[in-house]
């Protein structure tokens, strides 16, 4: 399979130069035979709105716009699927008298340039939750010819719910698992905590802290005993709009027996096009918790508590090649809900010694009660038409040390504007058992 991202830096309200930029990448890169194509979230407005008054006059009719136009037009010449992030407004119908609905969609467009899903983002951040409304669906999931079953969610649907759901909810992580997608794509206008000087200073180094963040909150897929590989593509934005700034750092990996593959991944603020296929070798990898064979599974139930994992390969040993061990992945698991900049506050500090095992849990079978629950009854988006749920049943991940969740966990401090990892400050929050990477990863 053959994906690209295409990260570039739209500008707040410039629709028409956006669609530019991203024309000006794509013709750059000159790419043939693409089978997925994926933009970030709000790809040609611009995320940092603060208000509807302020996003209004770039707000689109479903599936009509000009986003809806670009991805048709771009799926026609390219002959792939495009999925692309746009501001949606509902009008006044008679399915909906009362008033006009406003969502942060996604769009998918097939080889045809027909629309097949028209994904409106379920968790919303502080600052699309001033115009937008939650999707009333639920998150993604349905057959692509092409692509196989796939899972589409936008950015903060990765985080746990209004950063309110423990942790250990792993909302999307769990979706992903229940619908035996194959395929995961995140449109994403993801933020750093970093300034704007500080961060500019290696753009074209990937932020290593924000893709720990993101398999952390991918967990339980890591963990997973699926069978073949799931290949999840982040396609992040890069840039700056007023006080907020992007991380970039898009990607496209592959999980799969508990290794997380690297196929391909962009500097925080490259403006490109990232290329890659997932039928050659990837070009490092992520080891988590490697699998022990069948004559040792036994003793090393024993020894799960203990065990500390390989450590991470030196940068002087560093290939291109599959063989790389960036790091051992290890479970996180916070005491309370935390927000992407909460859990960064805790990178630095010391581990705990206690080697107690915690008592293990298994993944809830019935999801939508026990995961999201009861008042959040979320199906499947109409179209295109789900993979028959004939088989319900799923492969249970391997045990994951729970949390000790508060029975009333307090809100994490978060910036009233911003996406994710850029807080003004790092608040003080419980140290996570173990972390999902050192903050100090060699380079890919």
């Amino acid at each position: 399979m053959k994906i690209a991202c295409l990260q570039f830096s739209p500008v707040l309200g410039d629709v028409d130069n956006n669609l530019t930029r991203a024309d000006a990448v794509l013709a750059k890169a000159n790419v043939q035979d693409l089978d997925l194509l994926v933009l970030p979230e709000l790809a040609f407005s611009g995320y940092n709105f603060k208000s509807l008054q302020h996003i209004s006059p770039y707000l689109e009719p479903t599936t009509s716009g000009i986003s809806s136009l670009w991805a048709r037009t771009t799926a026609l010449k390219h002959d792939c699927v495009v999925i692309v992030g746009y501001p949606e407004k509902v009008d006044i119908s008679p399915k909906w008298p009362a008033s006009p609905e406003y969502y942060n969609s996604a769009i998918t467009v097939n080889k045809d340039g027909e629309t097949i899903a028209n994904y409106r983002k379920s968790f919303l951040y502080h600052t699309d939750s001033k115009w937008a409304l939650e999707g009333p669906d639920g998150f993604f999931d349905g057959e692509i010819d092409g692509l196989g079953n796939v899972a589409i969610g936008i950015c903060m649907d990765l985080n746990p719910y209004k950063f309110e759901a423990p942790w250990s909810a792993w909302e999307f992580a769990y979706h992903i698992i229940h619908k035996q997608a194959n395929v995961v794509v995140l449109s994403m206008a993801w933020r750093t905590r970093e300034d704007v000087r500080s961060y500019s200073r290696q753009p074209k180094e990937p932020d290593m802290d924000t893709l720990a963040y993101w398999l952390a909150r991918l967990e339980p897929v890591i963990r997973a005993e699926q069978k073949g590989e799931i290949i999840v593509v982040f396609a992040n934005r890069t840039g700056v709009e007023d006080d907020a700034v992007y991380t970039g750092t898009s990607a496209v990996l592959g999980i799969c027996g508990g290794e997380v593959k690297v196929y391909g991944l962009l500097g925080r603020g490259d403006k490109e096009l990232l290329v890659v296929d997932t039928s050659v070798r990837p070009k490092a990898k992520l080891v988590a918790d490697p699998r022990p064979s069948s004559s040792e599974k036994s003793s090393s139930d024993t020894s799960k508590s203990s065990r500390s994992g390989s450590p991470a390969s030196s940068a002087s040993n560093k290939n291109d090649n599959i063989d790389e061990i960036l790091n051992t992945v290890t479970p996180i698991s916070p005491v309370e809900p935390m927000s992407p900049h909460a859990y960064f506050s805790t990178l630095g500090k010391k581990k705990s010694k206690s080697h107690e095992k915690p008592p293990t849990i298994k993944p809830p079978t019935n999801l939508d009660a026990s995961v999201l629950g009861s008042s959040f009854d979320r199906t499947p988006t109409p179209f295109p038409v789900p993979k028959a749920a004939a088989n319900t049943s799923i492969t249970s991940p391997v045990p994951i040390p729970p949390p000790i969740i508060p029975s009333k966990p307090s809100k994490p401090s978060t910036a009233s504007n911003g996406r994710p990892l850029t807080p003004p400050t790092s608040p003080c929050v419980p140290t996570p058992s173990k972390n999902l990477f050192s903050s100090c990863i060699p380079k890919i």
